[in-house]
């Protein structure tokens, strides 16, 4: 415990250092304002939207789903944050024939891409995604999904208005941020592995994902604490995990649990989530989750249940990692297999 508590604040000290020459630390202006701006009653507001009825429990390639997409969409024009150039629109369509999996045929969907490009280092990307898919409705019952993964498609968005806030202010991300909103999640994770498949940037390029699922709830071991779960985080690179942590260190401080950050955990959860599809290229990741809860995948995950102090905490922190891993020297080598 000891070492733990000397070991934390170097880590911190030497990653706030690595941005500090043009004033990018995490203490600086540019920083806190940015980060001041994801709010919880923003993350509501959207929430409130993604996962209404009238959004039909967006089912992969049902009009619901392309309702919330539509949504989203208009989100980021109104932001001013655009599309990657090479691809032509926010859409990159995912063909029917990508979206079979052992529970059938599904109809052509959409991922939805929206980009900000590095000052410097543009041709490097850090994907932040969630999945904006759920399992649309089951006897006439509407799935809302307002943490799976409602929760994270808030965060991805008010992430995104963060960095745009921060290039407004004339202090844009020295790398390139791609928010990857994915399709098909709940039938194998299919969006992000046609994304995988046919990236619209190099893969090579890619320095690390941040992907987040599910943020907006606990699970009953952790109620009433400020924590998340973390996976994967050290998997492919020891960089990623020492970054996240000083990212907390000098934030949120929240617990960060790794109970399930082991490929060998009987909930094999480091395989059941988008980043996944970015792992097995030997891309690092990190996944930020709240744990299996009553309302996981029944009709009761509702946008009324959702804790939005806590999900704003979870989204800054995800943020300021993101912010670390855009803003350095040098992106993180992978020295892991």
């Amino acid at each position: 415990m000891k070492l733990t508590r000397i070991f934390v604040p170097i880590v911190a000290s030497l990653v706030l250092y690595s941005c500090a020459s043009n004033n990018l630390s995490y203490e600086g202006k540019a920083f806190k304002t940015a980060y001041e701006s994801i709010k919880a009653d923003e993350l509501k507001k959207n929430l409130m939207v993604i996962a209404s009825d009238e959004m039909e429990g967006r089912q992969t390639g049902s009009e619901g789903q392309k309702k919330a997409g539509v949504y989203m969409i208009d989100y980021y024009k109104n932001l001013g944050v655009s599309y990657p150039k090479a691809l032509g629109s926010y859409y990159q369509k995912v063909p029917k024939e990508a979206l079979k999996s052992r529970r059938g045929e599904l109809p052509d969907s959409e991922n939805i891409l929206a980009f900000i490009e590095g000052t410097e280092k543009p041709e490097e990307i850090i994907v932040i995604s969630a999945h904006y898919d759920h399992v649309g409705i089951n006897n006439g019952v509407v799935y809302n999904g307002a943490d799976d993964d409602g929760s994270g498609t808030v965060a991805v968005m008010e992430i995104a208005e963060a960095f745009q806030q921060a290039k407004k202010a004339g202090k844009g991300p020295k790398r390139s941020i791609l928010f990857l909103h994915v399709t098909g999640e709940e039938h194998g994770l299919l969006g992000s592995k046609y994304y995988s498949e046919n990236p619209v940037f190099d893969l090579k390029n890619t320095v690390a994902n941040l992907n987040i699922d599910m943020i907006g709830r606990s699970d009953k071991e952790n109620e009433g604490k400020n924590y998340v779960y973390v996976i994967g985080s050290e998997m492919l690179s020891t960089e990623l995990k020492k970054i996240n942590v000083a990212a907390n260190k000098a934030t949120q401080n929240l617990e960060l649990n790794y109970k399930y950050d082991d490929p060998n955990d009987p909930m094999r959860l480091y395989y059941r989530s988008d980043h996944y599809n970015f792992a097995k290229h030997g891309i690092p990741v990190a996944f930020f989750f709240d744990g299996i809860h009553e309302d996981y995948h029944q009709p009761t995950d509702d946008p009324e249940k959702i804790d939005y102090p806590l999900l704003q905490k979870r989204a800054q922190l995800v943020f300021a990692t993101a912010w670390e891993l855009a803003n350095r020297k040098e992106r993180i080598v992978v020295d892991k297999k």
